[in-house]
């Protein structure tokens, strides 16, 4: 039973049961011991998949930030008024944040203990200034209001957006569609923002 479990293993589930530790014990709280266990393999059928512990890490918040850089380049990112660039960039990160949860949670949560969480927040930070410049953008346009701070703006929505990963579930009775959410932020967000005109 346990070598056809080893043969049917691939990076890619050993990856899903890698974010899922790390998770609920923390990067720093999960040995390869824990990762072990949870996968049903051996120590050494890891090391066959990835170097380390810190190579799983590292795929894993590269996979929540190519989804995230990714928006920045769709032609809703890219193309029209700046006001409705950004809007399509929040709507579009709360729907990659809901189809990639767990990547991002982990994402969300490297807190610059190793090189592999300082290149992740590097990149985060990257990913919000790209943000942040549309915002002042749109504001540069006439179409966000003059009086509210875009630094104190920017960081509210991402509070907001960030915050779904506490929170949300997939759809399980009672639960939120994700395009409800995803409208719900934008709302939210850019009704309070948005100059009357």
């Amino acid at each position: 039973m346990t070598t056809a479990k080893r043969d049917t293993y691939t990076p890619e589930t050993l990856l899903t049961v890698a974010v899922r530790i790390f998770n609920e014990r923390g990067y720093d709280g999960t040995s390869m011991e824990h990762l072990s266990k949870a996968a049903g393999i051996s120590k050494s059928s890891i090391y066959h998949h990835v170097a380390g512990k810190e190579e799983l890490l590292r795929r894993a918040v590269s996979r929540a930030l190519d989804a995230l850089f990714a928006i920045l380049d769709e032609p809703g990112a890219v193309r029209g008024r700046t006001i409705e660039r950004v809007e399509y960039v929040t709507r579009r990160t709360v729907e990659v944040l809901m189809a990639e949860l767990p990547y991002v949670t982990l994402l969300l949560r490297v807190r610059g203990n190793t090189k592999t969480e300082r290149w992740a927040m590097e990149r985060r930070r990257e990913f919000d200034q790209r943000v942040a410049d549309l915002l002042k953008a749109a504001a540069a346009d006439g179409d966000l209001r003059a009086d509210m701070d875009m630094r104190l703006a920017t960081r509210l929505l991402f509070g907001m957006v960030n915050s779904l990963v506490e929170w949300y579930r997939p759809l399980l009775g009672g639960g939120y569609d994700g395009d409800q959410v995803a409208e719900a932020v934008v709302r939210l967000a850019f009704d309070g923002l948005r100059t009357d005109s």
